[in-house]
C-alpha cells in the first residue's frame, strides 16, 4: 500500500496499479528496458494489475514471471472494461497508467492517473483524464516509487 497526504487534495491509500501495455509498457508488443525491474519492485507495494487489447498478441510472453495479473480483453468494448477494472478494484484505492483512447475512462475513475506519451504517443483524450502527464512509463512508475514525487506534482 502506498499512502500520501496531498496539499488540496486530501489523503490517499493506494492499493492497486492498473497497467496498459502496448504503448505504456511496451513497444510492438515488447517491453520497454527499465520497466520489469520497476514492476517487481511496486509489486511489493501495489497489487499490479495489466489489462490489455494486446495488440500484438506478446503481453503473456513479455509479462511472464512478473509479480501481476494479466487480463487480456476481447476485442470491442475495450475502454469499458478497463474501467470496470477500476471500479471492481475500488477507484479510491487505484492508480493507473495508460496512453490508448481505450485508456481515458480508466485514467479518469482512477484515484491518481498517469498518461503515458512515449514511442508510440498517446491518445488526447489519455492526456486529458489524466492527473499526471510523462515522457516514459519508467518515469511515471518512478512516481509510485518514489510518492513524495506524486505529492509534490499534485499538491494545490
Amino acid at each position: 500500500m502506498i499512502a500520501l497526504d496531498i496539499p488540496g487534495v486530501g489523503a490517499l491509500r493506494l492499493e492497486h496499479l492498473v497497467l496498459d501495455f502496448n504503448g505504456t509498457l511496451a513497444r510492438d508488443g515488447v517491453l520497454l528496458e527499465g520497466v520489469a525491474p520497476r514492476l517487481r519492485e511496486l509489486a511489493g507495494r501495489l497489487a499490479l494489475h495489466v489489462v490489455t487489447a494486446d495488440t500484438f498478441g506478446r503481453a503473456r510472453a513479455a509479462l511472464g514471471g512478473l509479480p501481476l495479473t494479466l487480463e487480456i480483453l476481447p476485442t470491442g468494448g475495450e475502454a469499458d472494461a478497463k474501467a470496470a477494472w477500476i471500479d471492481k478494484l475500488g477507484r479510491d484505492g487505484c492508480a493507473a497508467m495508460g496512453n490508448g483512447a481505450n485508456d481515458a475512462l480508466m485514467l479518469e475513475r482512477a484515484a491518481i492517473s498517469i498518461a503515458v506519451v512515449g514511442p508510440e504517443g498517446a491518445a488526447s483524450g489519455a492526456v486529458r483524464s489524466a492527473k499526471i502527464v510523462v515522457g516514459d512509463p519508467c518515469v511515471g512508475l518512478d512516481l509510485l516509487l518514489e510518492p513524495r514525487r506524486l505529492v509534490a506534482t499534485l499538491r494545490r
